[in-house]
């Protein structure tokens, strides 16, 4: 859909730059000048392009990328919006949309897109979709050689509305249309909760949208209902942020009525505001360990951090991303709309969680070293010593698990996936969540599944080498040791039978777990997650011993 056509485009840069120079004109502030002025060269620019320029061009194009280059300027999180990327958008911040509540990936034959995975309860679990079943037609339209977006689009739409879906089954048998009508489908924020321990609850909230803190309050009130709670586990690992509201609320939760938990500061004054918790809180004395990592940004970093600064929660895991910046989202006319960053976040303790440098960052997102001469000093309410320059630090350090290339590989391709799919065809019986295990015969089968895939894997090592050959023949060694490295490069290259075997532990459980989640929904894969994930059993560990506390008071 265009948004704007080539007129609207030219009116609305007329009246702008007529806004604009009335601005200047009527101002001795050279600042309003300079504005106007380049407003007219900006539509200059664009007017001439549309006019004179060798080849037809697309206005809608050239305003997306101007906008994105001078967007891109400020910072990573101001940008653009066009009509059809607030449905996305929408998604991100509600965790609602209107469709069948599937994921869809192309199928390993490459002839169809076909169903990756169920959600629970949803039409398309309703309509006895299961993954790997692909998809033929949708109202009659072949779907043949189509690709993800162009499906997934035809599955969504106004809820209530109705689809003919025509199917083929990945177990056998003749295809088949179904009508399936469209829901609004919503995703709870909280993935999973459930006990670790006996008496060590665990939650796991994957973002901040919509009614999240709601989903946290019913977590915690129906494991306060199935025995003893004598602590909880608050998972923020990988959660990106949302909603401040729900930040604020989701802290409220854990402090008293009325607790400061974050305020923001912006360019004017009469725009800052200070968020303080508005309802009874579920309890301000049990023991709360919050999980995080360099991928907790935003929104969790503002929950850990005010709890941090109140003294409130133990802090466990890695640093987090460092995202202290606010977006505001203001209509900019034909359905598009800007997120603008107007203001800063600033926790209790008065100290900013943005990062100073958020250019430049570790290969896993982390925030980088920062040096002592830019990082403040804060105290919590207790006492203790906390600092900003990026993110929140962790008052329990645990070091992050390292996945190897060459599973991450795997999981990119969907070849882990298309395993999952293809012992779901050959195995009718549900695996059980927590004890299920691949055999050696299994896992042996894999390793010939991928002999007929493409495997452009090419690991550290042999990168490591190239730049090495490359290095020797800039500086007239390489005809010294070009054959100790082909030597090495026999030994390293393209043996994936060896790197099968040398990363088989990480592999079978990367596998355990699509397979379980192919029979058992999300929910099964979260389960399976929890119960052996070490990070998990180490903060139960502290909420369990007196360490606990110890790291809360002032030594």
């Amino acid at each position: 859909m265009q948004i704007f056509s080539n007129r609207h485009i030219f009116l609305f840069f007329v009246l702008l730059f007529i806004s604009w120079t009335g601005i200047a004109g009527a101002s001795d502030n050279k600042k309003d000048f300079d504005t106007g002025k380049n407003m007219e060269i900006f539509f200059n620019i664009f007017k001439n392009i549309d006019i004179a320029y060798v080849d037809p061009t697309n206005p809608d194009k050239l305003m997306q990328k101007a906008a994105d280059a001078m967007l891109s300027s400020l910072d990573p999180y101001s940008e653009y919006l066009s009509e059809e990327d607030m449905a996305d958008f929408e998604f991100t911040t509600t965790g609602k949309y209107g469709g069948v509540g599937a994921l869809v990936r192309l199928a390993p034959e490459k002839d169809f897109i076909h169903i990756s995975e169920v959600y629970k309860d949803c039409p398309a679990d309703k309509a006895g979709f299961k993954p790997g079943d692909k998809i033929v037609a949708i109202d009659g339209e072949n779907m043949g050689g189509k690709d993800v977006t162009f499906v997934s689009e035809k599955m969504k739409g106004t809820p209530g509305s109705t689809i003919q879906m025509t199917m083929r089954p990945i177990r056998g048998g003749e295809d088949y249309t179904v009508p399936v009508t469209r829901e609004r489908i919503t995703i709870s924020a909280v993935s999973y909760y459930g006990f670790v321990t006996d008496s060590i609850g665990y939650i796991s909230l994957d973002s901040f949208s919509e009614n999240c803190s709601a989903d946290v309050k019913k977590a915690l009130t129906e494991l306060k209902s199935q025995g003893p709670l004598k602590g909880v586990i608050l998972d923020l690992r990988s959660n990106g942020g949302g909603l401040l509201s729900e930040a604020v609320d989701v802290a409220g939760l854990f402090v008293p009525k009325g607790t400061e938990i974050v305020s923001i500061k912006g360019r004017k004054e009469s725009e800052n505001e200070t968020y303080k918790t508005h309802n009874d809180p579920f309890d301000t004395e049990l023991p709360l360990l919050i999980l995080v990592n360099s991928s907790s940004a935003s929104s969790s970093e503002i929950v850990a951090g005010a709890l941090q600064d109140l003294d409130r929660a133990l802090i466990a895991g890695t640093r987090t991303f460092g995202k202290g910046l606010v977006q505001t989202t203001m209509g900019i006319g034909y359905g598009s709309f800007l997120k603008l960053t107007t203001a800063k976040y600033y926790i209790p303790s008065g100290r900013c969680i943005q990062a100073l440098d958020y250019s430049h960052r570790n290969e896993d997102g982390s925030v980088g070293q920062i040096p002592d001469s830019l990082i403040s000093e804060f105290t919590t309410r207790n006492g203790r010593k906390v600092y900003d320059g990026g993110g929140i630090t962790p008052d329990v350090k645990i070091d992050p698990l390292y996945i190897n290339k060459f599973t991450v590989s795997l999981i990119a391709l969907g070849y882990i996936d298309d395993y999952a799919i293809k012992y779901y065809k050959e195995h009718t019986e549900a695996p059980d969540i927590n004890n299920f295990s691949l055999s050696d015969e299994e896992y042996t089968d894999f390793g010939e599944f991928l002999k007929t895939k493409d495997m452009n894997f090419i690991s550290p090592s042999e990168s490591n080498l190239e730049k090495l050959r490359e290095s020797a023949k800039k500086d007239k060694y390489y005809d010294e040791i070009k054959d100790e490295l082909d030597r090495i490069e026999t030994k390293i290259k393209g043996d994936h039978t060896r790197d099968l075997e040398l990363y088989k532990d990480d592999i079978k459980a990367y596998l355990e777990s699509a397979i379980v989640t192919a029979y058992h929904y999300a929910h099964g894969r979260s389960e399976r997650a929890v119960n052996s994930d070490k990070d998990i059993k180490t903060a139960a560990e502290l909420l369990s011993s007196g360490k606990y506390k110890e790291y809360l008071t002032v030594q």
